[in-house]
């Protein structure tokens, strides 16, 4: 199946605000097994809206749109819907009861333009929203083309608690396939996304299970992904292929799929009974912020110093009354960083170059924890 998000909201279009809304709803239908082909954002422009939906339609054999459901003037998701279907919305009764009745419930009028959250078409029906007082659409088509396929699209609330809900209980589980994705995501650091795939050499050309390779924020990600209605079968080549993966560049990994660095070196941390500390310069406190994200960091954490231009020396002074076990100094500097970790073996050091202020602050981060991962 061929899926569609559609975005719809001038304030999208203006940079008001992000819309988080589309990047979670293709991850939630990846691991439904359907492909996300595009994803297009509409203002609040009935021509434009209803172009964009019926060009989805065309093309997708779902479509999702979220946004434009509210009471005013400019929500036109509802008239942009039927007029690329050509049907006419009125006032659904029942809907029109249980909107009132959600004002009643707290002690107010219904107002007049609310009505239009009322709305139906005769190929729609409503999907429940408890949170909020605009109902989702589901509708059923079919492509105009002669024996054409069927088409689902839905249309959601904005905002994005609504949202979730309604996805969650009313849509998800009518377009469950019996073929879902499952993915196997091993976190790099300390080797860049190019040598990554260097080193994964013929792998990254797999179809089954796929496997790609992503620079983000706490190193390299190594996504391996597939689908099968045999959920053994593709359990078990992932696995396999996880294996091939960490032959090549298995002491890069350290960590899969929701680990973060910090829990990561927090566990290990807990194991040996140790305690950490953090004295930062040019790392701003970036590194102390990060470490203290962890679920249990109140166990292994015994503070964090920032000192703004201090060098090695202040920061080993200023940190020694915290008793940590572990201490984490990242010193000011000019040219190259440094990061040193102390702990009961001994002393480790890893250097880092960086081209600005916001630089040094996010590669002496980075650097930090993978000293640490390793050496704590």
């Amino acid at each position: 199946m061929r899926a569609e998000i559609l975005s719809i909201g001038t304030e999208l279009l203006l940079g008001q605000i992000v819309d988080t809304n589309a990047a979670w709803l293709a991850g939630r239908l990846a691991d439904l097994g359907i492909d996300c082909y595009w994803i297009s954002t509409v203002g609040d422009n009935l021509g434009r809206a209803t172009d964009a939906v019926a060009r989805a339609l065309a093309r997708s054999d779902v479509v999702v749109c979220t946004g434009g459901l509210g009471p005013t003037e400019d929500d036109l998701t509802r008239e942009a819907i039927a007029g690329a279907l050509g049907e006419e919305p009125r006032v659904d009764d029942a809907l029109a009861a249980e909107l009132r009745g959600w004002f009643g419930r707290r002690g107010l009028e219904m107002p007049e333009r609310n009505r239009k959250q009322a709305w139906l078409i005769p190929s729609a029906r409503p999907l429940a929203n408890p949170l909020g007082t605009a109902p989702g659409w589901i509708v059923k088509t079919r492509h105009p083309a002669p024996g054409g396929a069927e088409r689902i699209l839905v249309a959601m609330p904005g905002v994005p608690r609504e949202m979730t809900r309604m996805w969650e209980r009313e849509v998800e589980p009518l377009l469950r396939t019996s073929a879902p994705i499952r993915s196997r995501t091993l976190k790099l650091l300390g080797i860049g996304e190019s040598t990554v795939e260097e080193e994964l050499g013929a792998l990254v050309h797999s179809t089954a299970p796929t496997v790609a390779t992503y620079a983000k924020t706490d190193g390299v990600h190594v996504r391996i992904t597939d689908r099968d209605a045999d959920a053994v079968a593709r359990d078990r080549r992932i696995e396999a292929m996880e294996a091939q993966v960490r032959v090549r560049v298995g002491a890069h990994v350290w960590g899969v799929d929701d680990e973060t660095l910090a829990s990561v070196i927090g566990r290990r941390l807990m194991e040996r009974g140790r305690r950490l500390a953090t004295a930062e310069a040019v790392t701003g406190g970036e590194l102390a912020r990060a470490l203290s994200e962890a679920e249990d960091a109140a166990r292994w954490c015994a503070g964090g110093i920032v000192l703004p231009g201090a060098d090695e020396t202040r920061l080993r002074a200023a940190v020694e009354p915290l008793g940590a076990e572990v201490e984490v100094l990242v010193p000011d500097s000019a040219d190259i960083g440094v990061v040193i970790v102390r702990r009961p073996e001994g002393e480790e050091r890893a250097s880092f170059r960086f081209a600005s202020p916001a630089d040094a602050r996010r590669r002496g981060l980075l650097a930090a924890l993978d000293l640490l991962r390793r050496t704590a």
